[in-house]
């Protein structure tokens, strides 16, 4: 186990529309404004490309969503960024250094990449003090993190006994060990109940307060959209946002279209379809999820059909009614 990584305000964004950012000027911007920036970076396992020239860049100091669909490219991305996995082109810059001198910043990352491993014979305080001991971090470190996940009542147990959510809140803790600079979490709140998930969350906020750079990976996205303020999403490999959470979000809305009128219902989703923007069918209404400056334009081009019988209402679009129009084809 390599020493740094327990394994088991904003800078210029891309813009929403890329699909892969580049990253001019890569000294003025990586180094210092971002924690971790790739550059064309690539991985393939036989035929079947996993990373595919992604190019994104995390600033310091940010909790960053880490999003996609099964095999997008998050987990083998992780695992790239780690040393665990050599990449077939590209480059990256971790904490200011290369991606090929791991050396330089693995003792500054913590990470719990999928379902952390325990003995499960030992206690949750006796797994921690392992960790610290051959990782060379004080063994004050167990306690405090005890406390910080809320296990120090269930400490002296056996991990065996463990729900999921406890396990995977000793995995956080097991993250936590060096005190780094750079987070990465996989799927940190799975197994957890809604209170479970309330505390991550409240933890998540008070390691962001103190500096820290934490790279999420949720299929929550509900949870996400409440703690993130930088966002990466990832399809087949690529990207197809990185920039400010807000940016994504401001610039889509869902708008409710609503009449008894089934044949101006009719109308309105020939004009959305046409333009090609995603629309839900529901008992006499349309959810359609489109950008922002698309709103007024609708209404337009309905009223001019013949389709004068509509209440349309808009409100801001969810994280996850963006990322499914961006899945669609949706870039706007």
């Amino acid at each position: 186990m390599r020493k740094g990584v327990a394994m088991s305000r904003s800078p210029e964004p891309f813009p929403a529309s890329q699909a892969a950012p580049a990253l001019s000027s890569a000294k003025a911007r990586t180094s210092d404004a971002f924690a971790i920036a790739t550059q064309g970076l690539s991985k393939r396992f036989g035929n079947r490309t996993a990373v595919d020239g992604l190019t994104i860049g995390i600033p310091a100091g940010t909790i960053a969503g880490f999003v996609g669909p099964n095999g997008a490219g998050k987990t083998t991305t992780i695992r790239l960024l780690l040393g665990l996995v050599r990449p077939n082109a590209g480059s990256a810059t971790i904490l200011g250094h290369p991606l090929t001198a791991s050396p330089g910043y693995l003792p500054r990352v913590g990470a719990l990449i999928e379902a952390p491993a325990f003995y499960p014979g030992l206690s949750g305080r006796a797994n921690l003090e392992v960790l610290a001991r051959l990782g060379g971090y004080p063994r004050s470190r167990v306690s405090e993190l005890l406390e910080v996940v809320e296990l120090s009542d269930r400490a002296r147990d056996r991990v065996g006994t463990y729900s999921l959510g406890m396990k995977q809140r000793l995995g956080v803790a097991m993250a936590l060990l060096p005190n780094p600079d750079l987070l990465i979490l996989d799927e940190p709140a799975n197994g957890l109940d809604p209170l479970g998930i309330i505390g991550i969350r409240d933890l998540l906020r008070r390691l962001a307060a103190q500096g820290k750079t934490i790279l999420l990976s949720s299929h929550l996205l509900g949870e996400l959209e409440q703690v993130m303020d930088w966002l990466v999403m990832l399809h087949q490999g690529k990207a197809l946002f990185c920039g400010p959470a807000r940016d994504l979000l401001a610039q889509r809305v869902e708008v409710v279209v609503g009449t008894e009128d089934a044949v101006q219902l009719d109308l309105v989703t020939r004009i959305v379809s046409g333009v090609g923007y995603a629309v839900t069918r529901e008992d006499h209404a349309l959810r359609i999820t489109c950008p922002a400056s698309f709103a007024e334009e609708l209404t337009r081009q309905a009223r001019e059909a013949g389709a004068t019988d509509l209440t349309i209402q808009v409100k801001e679009a969810s994280l996850e009614q963006a990322f499914l129009a961006l899945m669609k084809g949706d870039r706007s």
